[in-house]
């Protein structure tokens, strides 16, 4: 089979190569499409920042002709410089069941990378870790959540025979929201409140909620500089992805922690869009957001998204006082369980913080890695 791989060269294209994957998952019962308004943002270097930093490709594969695949190429110039490496990455790798094309794509991006003077690739990953990143390796049955891959398996199967070998895995873990607060949690909660230095703010309103968006984003770039692939936002960074999800927020699951003026931790839960976002077909016109809308209403599933807690208040029971916090309201709004999102393998604290929940893995989401 004749397989050719052309970039992204004009808004035709591009619109091709953001509809590709509804068409490759028509049949994937789980897939859930992403919201178009935010796609077409993301791809423009006009309103997306991150390219002002990025040498990048966008590519459509063709196979005898017919559009069966895409990829998009990312060396990320600012991360390269704060670690010194010469990595590339890809992401947004889609194909029909046919592994040449596949193939194909990745030697596209790998002699793309070899050009800008990289020695390694990995990925699937964006622009920062705030985009989707990690092929699901485990846990197919599992419900997906906002901004995360929801891939076929052969995808897997692809990357291997093309000599790509893990990276680095997150895990992914469902804790059922428990009906009474644990015995243990009460007395660190207990201890913590009794110190007057420190205030938990919860909401109700998402304009009370607004003013505490950047700090929280702000300090998500101090807490976050020695996570693996984290790239730290600059302003106009943070103000696109605050607008990105304040609209999606039920301020209910946003719990703040205040030490004076200054935001020194904060956790951000959101209920799981992802029935509204199939019924909608990604499109929030003219009927798509009221579907989305009522899918949160409806969701037993609630998705962490971020958290953050700043280095030297670590340990001092913060991560109680938002946890028991977000259980009551999990518990009040009826949800069943929480997903914990994208947590590193290696991160211990946390994970066995949602051990101590009763959580278990349910998911887990691959980083490859390939040398050039």
């Amino acid at each position: 089979m004749q397989v050719e791989v052309k970039e992204v060269a004009n808004r035709r294209e591009l619109k091709a190569f953001i509809h590709l994957p509804a068409r490759i998952h028509r049949d994937h019962q789980r897939w859930v499409p992403p919201i178009y308004a935010d796609e077409r943002r993301f791809f423009n270097p006009k309103t997306n920042r991150a390219f002002a930093h990025c040498d990048t490709t966008l590519a459509l594969a063709y196979r005898n002709n017919s559009l069966s695949g895409r990829i998009m190429g990312i060396a990320n110039r600012r991360y390269n410089e704060l670690r010194n490496e010469r990595t590339a990455r890809f992401g947004y790798l889609e194909c029909f069941e046919h592994e040449e094309v596949a193939h194909a794509l990745l030697d596209y991006v790998q002699d793309w990378a070899r050009k800008k003077g990289m020695n390694k690739i990995v990925g699937p990953m964006g622009f920062t870790d705030q985009d989707a990143e990690g092929f699901l390796v485990e846990g197919f049955d599992s419900e997906p959540t906002i901004a995360t891959y929801y891939n076929f398996e052969y995808m897997i199967q692809f990357l291997e025979s093309k000599g790509y070998r893990k990276e680095v895995d997150y895990v992914v873990y469902k804790v059922d929201v428990p009906e009474t607060i644990p015995e243990f949690y009460e007395r660190i909660h207990e201890r913590i409140s009794r110190r007057s230095e420190f205030t938990l703010l919860e909401f109700t309103r998402r304009k009370a909620l607004k003013p505490y968006v950047r700090p929280a984003l702000s300090l998500m770039n101090e807490t976050f500089q020695d996570l693996y692939g984290f790239v730290p936002l600059d302003d106009e960074q943070m103000a696109h992805l605050a607008k990105r999800y304040l609209p999606v927020i039920d301020p209910r699951f946003a719990k703040i922690v205040t030490r004076g003026d200054e935001t020194v931790a904060f956790v951000l839960g959101i209920p799981n869009i992802d029935e509204g976002l199939r019924k909608a077909k990604g499109r929030l016109l003219p009927l798509g957001i009221f579907k989305i809308m009522r899918a949160a209403r409806k969701a037993r599933q609630l998705d962490l998204l971020l958290g953050a807690i700043k280095e030297e208040y670590r340990g001092r029971g913060l991560d109680v006082l938002m946890g028991i916090a977000m259980i009551r309201s999990a518990n009040s709004a009826g949800f069943e369980y929480v997903d914990s999102h994208h947590e590193l393998e290696t991160n211990m604290s946390v994970r066995a913080e949602m051990e101590r929940l009763g959580g278990q893995v349910h998911k887990r989401y691959r980083i490859f890695q390939k040398q050039l």
